[in-house]
C-alpha cells in the first residue's frame, strides 16, 4: 500500500470516529489522568481496526508498514487535534527499547499487549539528586541469586498512579562509577515495596508522582539489554524521547493558529508579538520537519518547542487583560507550561547537547564528587 493510499485510509477512519465522538482529543507527550479512560478506548478503537503500531512488525500486533506511513498517521491525527497514541511512554520509549534490545520473549510478552492498551507503561529514571545528572542515580539493586531487589526513590515520573509496567534505571555494580554499573528493567509497578505518590502541580492536576522503592524484586528476565549495560540502552531511549518530533510542526501551527483573534489583531503591540510568535514558529516548523528520526537534532527541537510554548501561552494570557488573571482556557497552559523546562531533560541540559554535539564545543566540566 503506498503512503498515499494509507493516507487515504487514515483520513476516513480519523473522520468517522471525530463524528462518532470516539477520537480523543490530542494531550501531548503526558497523558492527563483524567484522560485515561477515554484515551484508552481510543487506542483500543485504533487498534482494533489496524491503526496502531503502524511501522510496528506484524508479527507482534503492529501494521509492518513504513516510518513514511506511521508518519502519515502522525500528520493527519496532528490535523485534526487527535492524539496518535495512548502513552508515548509505552509507545516511543518502552515499546523503542523492547523492540531495539528486547529478547523475543519480552518482544511478545509487552509489544502487542502496549498497542492494544492492556499495558499502561511509566518512567522511572529520574531521582531527587539524580535528574539532569542521571548518571548520578541512587537506586540499587542487589542481586538474590534468580534475581535483584531493588531499593531507591524516583521522581517527576508521569502517570505512575495508573501505569501497570515502568521502564527502570538501577545500580546493578556499585563499584563502577558514572554510566558504568547501570542496568535497564522492565518493572512490574504491582510488585511488593512500591508505592506510588502522586504530585500535585500548580494546575492542581497530578500528571507527575514520586516513587519508593524498598526491596521490590526483579525477576532475571526483566532485564532488558546487558548486564551493567544499561546506559546505552538508556541513552537510545532518551534519543528517541528527544526526537520523537512526530507531527509537532503541525500541532505549533494549529496553536499559533488560534492565537489570531480581534484582540491580537487590532492592538500594535498584540500584532507586533505576533508577528513575531509567527516568524519563530514558521522557522521551528522547518527544523521539525527535518529533525524528524535525526537523534542529532533532538535537542535543538526539544528546546524551540519548550521556549515557543512558554512564549505562546503568556502571550495568551497578556491579551486577555485583567481577564488572563482569571481561571480560564488559556490559564491551564499557561501554568503547565513552564514545567516543560525540565520535563523530557532540562533546557539547561538540551543547551548543553546542543553546545557539545552539534556546534562541537568543549564539554561541560564536571564536578566531583
Amino acid at each position: 500500500m503506498t503512503v498515499a493510499e494509507f493516507r487515504q485510509r487514515v483520513i476516513g477512519f480519523l473522520d468517522a470516529s471525530i463524528a462518532e465522538d470516539i477520537a480523543c482529543p490530542s494531550f501531548g507527550a503526558i497523558m492527563p489522568p483524567a484522560m485515561f479512560e477515554r484515551a484508552r478506548a481510543w487506542q483500543q478503537h485504533c487498534f482494533a481496526n489496524g491503526f496502531a503500531g503502524i511501522d510496528w512488525p506484524t508479527e507482534y500486533g503492529g501494521q509492518g508498514l513504513s516510518f513514511d506511513h506511521a508518519q502519515a498517521w502522525n500528520d493527519e491525527c496532528a490535523r485534526r487535534g487527535v492524539t496518535a497514541y495512548m502513552n508515548f511512554q509505552g509507545f516511543i520509549l518502552a515499546g523503542g527499547a523492547i523492540r531495539k534490545y528486547g529478547t523475543e520473549e519480552q518482544k511478545q510478552r509487552y509489544l502487542r499487549a502496549t498497542l492494544a492498551a492492556d499495558i499502561l507503561w511509566c518512567q522511572l529514571f529520574s531521582e531527587p539528586n539524580s535528574g539532569s545528572d542521571l548518571v548520578s542515580l541512587g537506586s540499587r539493586a542487589e542481586p538474590t541469586g534468580d534475581g535483584w531487589l531493588v531499593t531507591g526513590q524516583k521522581v517527576w515520573s508521569s502517570t505512575a498512579q495508573l501505569a501497570q509496567y515502568a521502564i527502570l534505571l538501577a545500580r546493578t555494580n556499585p563499584q563502577e562509577a558514572g554510566h558504568r554499573g547501570i542496568s535497564f528493567f522492565l518493572f512490574d509497578m504491582n510488585s511488593p515495596g512500591v508505592d506510588v505518590r502522586p504530585l500535585t502541580q500548580m494546575t492542581g492536576d497530578q500528571e507527575f508522582c514520586e516513587v519508593f522503592l524498598t526491596d521490590a524484586p526483579l525477576a532475571a528476565d526483566d532485564l532488558l539489554g546487558p548486564l551493567h549495560g544499561g546506559w546505552t540502552v538508556a541513552t537510545s531511549v532518551l534519543a528517541d524521547e528527544r526526537s520523537a518530533v512526530g507531527a509537532a510542526g503541525i500541532g505549533l501551527r494549529r496553536s499559533l493558529d488560534q492565537l489570531v483573534t480581534p484582540a491580537t489583531t487590532e492592538d500594535e503591540v498584540a500584532r507586533d508579538r505576533l508577528l513575531d510568535l509567527t516568524a519563530t514558529g514558521g522557522a521551528l516548523g522547518q527544523l521539525l520537519n527535518r529533525s524528524a528520526g535525526n537523534p542529532l537534532l533532538g535537542p535543538l527541537t526539544k528546546l524551540g518547542l519548550t521556549e515557543i510554548a512558554s512564549r505562546m501561552t503568556t502571550f495568551a494570557v497578556d491579551t486577555q487583560g485583567p481577564a488572563g488573571m482569571i481561571d480560564n482556557d488559556a490559564t491551564e497552559p499557561f501554568l503547565y507550561a513552564p514545567g516543560m523546562r525540565v520535563a523530557g531533560g532540562t533546557s539547561e541540559i538540551q543547551r548543553n547537547l546542543i553546545g557539545e554535539r552539534l556546534l562541537g564545543l568543549p564539554r561541560e566540566p564536571k564536578q566531583k564528587r
